[in-house]
């Protein structure tokens, strides 16, 4: 996909028509597509799979996208509401979940300004519904305008559910053994005991430094717990006035990654290191690398700031 194409464009629709006719034709052919559980209407969906999961589906389904990232407040109202709709809905449209931060090339192919972000593809064809957590009646609306074009216009009728049929997931897996610390943290996440929260992650890495789940649990609680009580107007005023101020540049870089600003958050951090000695840049570089365990040591952001703070500290 180059961008989103206008469903109103009739040689774009007719098209897209025809393939989705030829589509089912063939499926048709080989026997029909089989009734799926209810689990499968919903699913999670990255760039490797887009074609598969999402492109070739909307030939017999209206697939409805929800661009979504775990950092976005709106994204964890609205993402519940969409699922339950899609299994309300029972086949008249597939719900894919794309997390923006690790699919980062088809966020930019569809334009997306910010999130949630809530689009759909149609016989091939792409759309925009909605941005932001729009009522439940709204979202309702859309969903039946969008199932009716999909209808009258190209022929998709949904796909079967079969509500007895046994769920494809896999086998619960064996508690480990911190798997009680682990979730006693994320019930102190929930219950806002940040405190709490940082210390049950604390007693996970004394026995196991290593723990991935545990590390960057313990970043994204201490990242939390520093912004909780901070002024946010005060802090972005301190950190313009003050360039080459450590500690202003560094609690606006936090204010930056937890409103979803992770490049403005590096590279602010990495010019405050820049035009630093000392100390000073000593701290601007410990507070970078606490960032980015909260983002993902595998993130292209990442590498990319490692790079840029490479370049200025050596």
């Amino acid at each position: 996909m180059s961008g989103v194409v206008d469903l109103a464009a009739v040689k774009a629709a007719g098209e897209a028509k025809a393939k989705a006719e030829q589509a089912r034709a063939e499926a048709a052919r080989q026997g029909g597509s089989a009734a799926v559980p209810p689990s499968a209407l919903v699913i999670d969906v990255d760039e490797a799979g887009f074609e598969r999961d999402i492109l070739q589906r909307s030939a017999e389904v209206p697939v409805v996208i929800d661009f979504w990232a775990e950092w976005c407040e709106p994204c964890k109202q609205l993402g519940p509401l969409l699922e339950r709709l899609a299994a309300e809905y029972n086949g008249r449209f597939l719900l894919a979940k794309i997390d923006v931060d690790a699919n980062q090339m088809l966020m930019q192919q569809f334009g997306i300004q910010g999130i949630p972000a809530v689009f759909a593809v149609v016989a091939g064809q792409a759309l925009p519904l909605f941005q932001g957590a729009a009522p439940e009646q709204q979202i309702r609306e859309t969903l039946d305008q969008l199932i009716q074009v999909a209808e009258e216009r190209f022929g998709l009728t949904g796909i079967a559910v079969d509500a007895d049929a046994a769920d494809a997931r896999p086998a619960a897996p064996v508690a480990g053994p911190y798997d009680a610390l682990l979730e006693a943290a994320v019930v102190a996440l929930d219950s806002g005991d940040l405190a709490g929260a940082v210390q049950a992650y604390k007693n996970v890495l004394a026995e196991a430094p290593g723990h991935p789940e545990a590390k960057l649990g313990l970043a994204q609680a201490e990242l939390l717990r520093r912004v909780q009580d901070m002024d946010p107007a005060q802090v972005r005023k301190d950190a313009a006035e003050k360039p080459a101020d450590v500690t202003a540049q560094i609690a606006a870089a936090d204010l930056d990654l937890v409103g979803g600003h992770v490049e403005d958050a590096f590279g602010r951090l990495v010019e405050t290191a820049r035009v630093t000695v000392g100390e000073d840049r000593n701290a601007a570089r410990v507070r970078l690398l606490e960032l980015f365990e909260v983002v993902g040591p595998e993130d292209p952001r990442v590498t990319k700031a490692r790079s840029a703070l490479a370049r200025v500290l050596y």
